[in-house]
């Protein structure tokens, strides 16, 4: 397959797999002319990628990730560590997002919207605080 048929198949841009290719996910052959040269398991492990990109593990997690993949002796404990850690590394986003929405809907809630120029969310980014708002 050449990269627009393997973009194809796999749903991911050539410039994706370009890169994929650069920092060494993927290596496809290369024709006599220089042209790669997709084989199906070249398809399905962009596919793989993509899968795990959109599911936000990191490039380092998907070459480990494709490692296990490819080791047929691997041991289901050692993806499922891999998983493991990308899902507490969400569930910290999770929480640290909640915060910043908790502290966020505060601040726009203690701001009175109006003509004047005092206002809680100007103080507290610019790391003051507003005696009269808290």
């Amino acid at each position: 397959m050449n990269i627009g048929e393997v973009s194809a198949a796999s749903g991911l841009p050539s410039k994706t797999i370009r890169y994929y290719e650069e920092i060494g996910l993927i290596r496809p052959e290369r024709s006599a002319n220089g042209y790669r040269d997709f084989s199906e398991a070249d398809g399905h492990k962009l596919a793989f990628l993509g899968r795990a990109r959109s599911l936000g593990f990191s490039i380092d997690d998907c070459r480990m990730l494709l490692s296990l993949y490819e080791d047929r002796s691997r041991a289901s404990a050692d993806v499922k560590a891999v998983a493991s850690e990308h899902m507490n590394r969400i569930n910290r986003k999770i929480e640290e997002l909640a915060a910043m929405r908790d502290t966020l809907g505060d601040l726009v809630k203690r701001c009175k919207g109006n003509n004047r120029p005092d206002c809680p969310i100007i103080d507290d980014l610019s790391g003051r605080r507003s005696v009269a708002n808290g």
